[in-house]
């Protein structure tokens, strides 16, 4: 028996007209990121979708259930709002990327010190949002 689609969480929208039209903007760039995210390993994809699905949701009833049931991003976007999932997959190309890039920062460019402490500050918030997600939903959940 297939699978009930999933469906989309009901958005209601308050944003004024031109407001709309930059999320609507913002939402399409977000997802041509996550588009190339797909494709490039340096670029994460779920991110910018989750700011696309936002934008949408704040701009676009049609995109908004568009995005969040698409056959391909879709899915970790569910995974998202029903669980809090970061596959594991994820945390660990998110994790030696920040850290790739900090020794990269560190040993192979002339940035100040204030700077390369922030940058290491605001990664090690990062991961450790990262690594506070669950990367599969708990037993007892429904997947």
């Amino acid at each position: 028996m297939p699978e009930e689609p999933i469906s989309a969480p009901m958005v209601r929208i308050t944003a004024s007209r031109g407001r709309r039209h930059l999320l609507f903007a913002l939402g399409w760039a977000c997802v041509a990121l996550g588009a190339l995210g797909a494709f490039l390993p340096v670029l994460p994809t779920t991110p910018f979708l989750l700011v696309a699905l936002w934008a949408f949701s704040q701009s676009s009833h049609r995109f908004h259930d568009w995005l969040y049931s698409h056959k391909l991003f879709g899915p970790p976007l569910q995974r998202w709002h029903q669980h809090g999932i970061i596959p594991l997959s994820a945390k660990a190309i998110a994790l030696v990327t920040m850290a790739a890039s900090l020794t990269y920062l560190t040993f192979f460019t002339e940035t100040p010190l204030y700077l390369m402490i922030i940058a290491g500050a605001v990664m090690a918030f990062g991961a450790a949002f990262i690594l506070s997600r669950p990367s599969r939903p708990k037993p007892d959940q429904p997947r």
